[in-house]
Formats: structure tokens, sequence, C-alpha cells
């Protein structure tokens, strides 16, 4: 089950990036989030009142504030680093959120199986070859790579915030109701600062009726895979559900190969089949 609901989430993830990433390319990226976040938070909300959700209030709501808090700072950096530094250098980084989750897991006691120590170095070896790393070109500039660090252990905090913010499916649905809010107004302010310092929130011309749906697809993909993630790391080892749920820069990779055309090199192939090597040794051990 563990290995299900994590790959689900990379699956998920990816595709929220891609869509994500369609998207920026139409429209400032602070929009393009809150827009999308807060579709969800409106979907969320109907179905927290339709379950029954407010039933599950709790202390452990607090996760799903800070989850949303630490959220769009992540994704804001790591959006500012993808501006000013290569994909192929900002990507492979930001795999290394998956450091927070595992550290968290080997704190709590979780002793993973040698053939699973194997399956983690494999995957995240081939989830950073998959990002397709730049070896040659110009120097990155220090706050490229600060910020790209910074996204990582954000994202790798929402992992493990997320975790703890409910212990029942209701009680989820609850948890990412209120982190989706936090985010939302956390965003939503920072679009208001930006607007009042002469940015534009919308593109030229507004958002073509074919955006909404993307919109909506890109926030509730992304709310969908912090469900699968916490209920992945909920019945199995946490160490075993973060790597596996960080290997969605290959689906991002295969997407765009599929609908892009976008060929993928060499090394990025090689660390595409490295991460399926990895996900099998850590679903059988």
């Amino acid at each position: 089950m563990t290995a299900f609901f994590a790959l689900t989430t990379s699956l998920l993830w990816g595709l929220a990036d891609f869509g994500g990433g369609l998207l920026t390319r139409r429209a400032p990226a602070l929009t393009v989030v809150v827009v999308s976040q807060g579709l969800a938070a409106a979907v969320l909300g109907v179905i927290v009142v339709a379950t029954g959700g407010w039933s599950e209030a709790g202390p452990r709501l607090w996760f799903a504030v800070a989850a949303g808090l630490v959220g769009p700072v992540a994704l804001f950096s790591f959006y500012k680093a993808l501006a000013l530094g290569p994909m192929g250098v900002v990507s492979p980084l930001a795999t290394l959120s998956v450091a927070v989750p595992v550290g968290v897991g080997l704190f709590l006691g979780e002793r993973p199986g040698l053939l699973q120590v194997a399956g983690i170095a494999v995957a995240v070896t081939g989830v950073v070859l998959a990002g397709g790393p730049q070896l040659r070109g110009a120097p990155v500039q220090r706050r490229t790579i600060l910020l790209t660090l910074v996204s990582a252990a954000g994202f790798g905090t929402v992992f493990a915030l997320i975790t703890e913010a409910s212990t029942t499916v209701t009680g989820l649905f609850l948890a990412l109701f209120v982190q989706r809010l936090t985010s939302v107004a956390t965003g939503g302010a920072a679009l208001w600062l930006s607007v009042r310092q002469g940015t534009p929130a919308l593109p030229e011309g507004g958002f073509a009726r074919s955006a909404l749906p993307a919109l909506g697809f890109v926030g509730l993909a992304d709310v969908a895979a912090n469900g699968t993630y916490s209920v992945a790391a909920q019945h199995g080892p946490i160490t075993v559900a973060a790597v596996l749920a960080s290997l969605y820069p290959v689906v991002t990779a295969l997407a765009a190969r599929g609908f892009l055309s976008e060929r993928l090199r060499a090394i990025q192939a090689a660390g595409a089949g490295l991460a399926l090597v990895g996900t099998l040794l850590l679903a059988t051990g």
C-alpha cells in the first residue's frame, strides 16, 4: 500500500508540475499558484462539508497551518530559482527535499533493510540524473543555489508536516482544506504586495477560457498528491514513502517528452531507468 500511494503521489506531482510549468509561460507564477490553490480549496471545502470533516478539528490542524505557510515560500523560491538559473541544475537540487522526511523517519527510529537502503540510493541517483544535470556551461549564481536549497527544505518540510496533520480520512480532507486556505491567504498577500509594486497580476488580455480547467487540474492534482503521500507515510516507513514520492521529476520529464516532444538526453533516460530499478528494490524490500 505504501508503494502504491507513494508512486501515485509522484504521478500527481509530476503532472501538476508539468501543467504549472506550461501555465507560467503565459501568466505570472504567483497568480498561477494562488488561483490553482484557490480552486482546490473550494473543492476541498465542499468535500469537508459533505463528509462532516469539521468534527475532526483538533490540535493536529496546526501542522496543516504550518504546511500552508511553508508551501508557498518553497514554491515561490523554486520558481524564482528556475527564472535565475538553468533547470538542469535547479531541478535535480530540488529533489534534495527527500532528505527532510527521510531524516524524520530515521529520527523516529525507522531502520530500512539493506535492500531498501540500496533502493533509496539507486532511486535518488536516478531522480537526480533524470533531471538532466548540466555538467558544462557558465557558473550558477549563489543566489540560485540558495533559493533552490530553500525550496527543497520547504518541500521536504511540507512532506513531514502533512503526515502529522491527520490520522483519519475525513481528518485528512480537513487538514488539506486548512493547508490550502493558509496557502491562498499567504500567496494572496504576496500577490497583493507584488501588484502594489507595479507587477501585473494577469497576462495581457487576461486568462483564456481553457486556462481555468488547467488551473483547476494543477491545484487538485497537487492537493491529491499531498493526500496520497500522507496515506503512504501513515501506512508504511516514511523513508520509503518519501523516496518513492520524490520520483515526480521523472514523470514531468516523460510528460514533456509525450506532450511537447522534448527529447530525453542519454543521462536523463539512464536516470529514469535507475529510478525504476530503485522503485522495484524499495517495493520488494
